[in-house]
Order: structure tokens, then C-alpha cells, then sequence
């Protein structure tokens, strides 16, 4: 069942821009579990909202996940401004 979709959630054509600068999933070990595009439209929301980490709405992806991949990302100088 899909979600809702939330006016902060990015469009087909937003995804295809910004995909390229997501870690690719390791090969080797257990498969990427979790939907970067969706981890993505919450750490959206959380900017957008003001909101603390736990008012994700429910139907949101889990809390944890976004916690987990939001720091590696930083570290990578993937969510810097490359306008």
C-alpha cells in the first residue's frame, strides 16, 4: 500500500538528479533493506516541518533508518549545496 504523498516529497524528476549521490547499496553482505528516496522525502519533511525526529508521521519511514544514513551522507559532503 502506498502513502499519502506529503508536499515535501520529491518529484520523479527531483529523484533522477539527486539519486546519483546516495552511497550504491554494498554487494556484498545483506541487501539494502530500506528506500532511500523515502528516507530522502523524510529528512525532507523534518527540514521543511521544523519538527523533531520523532513527529515523522507514522506512515513515514522508520525514525532509525533516517537517523542511521542522515550522518553518513553529511560526512560524505553529499547533502552540501552543489548548485
Amino acid at each position: 500500500m502506498m502513502r499519502p504523498s506529503y508536499d515535501t516529497d520529491l518529484t520523479d524528476e527531483q529523484w533522477l538528479k539527486i539519486a546519483s549521490f546516495y552511497p550504491e547499496a554494498n554487494r556484498r553482505g545483506r541487501p539494502r533493506t530500506i528506500d532511500v528516496r523515502e528516507i530522502t522525502n523524510a529528512i525532507l519533511y523534518i527540514v521543511r516541518a521544523g519538527c523533531a525526529w520523532r513527529l515523522l508521521p507514522h506512515d513515514a519511514t522508520q525514525m532509525a533508518d533516517s537517523l542511521l544514513l542522515f550522518p553518513s551522507l553529511a560526512k560524505r559532503g553529499s547533502l552540501a549545496n552543489n548548485s
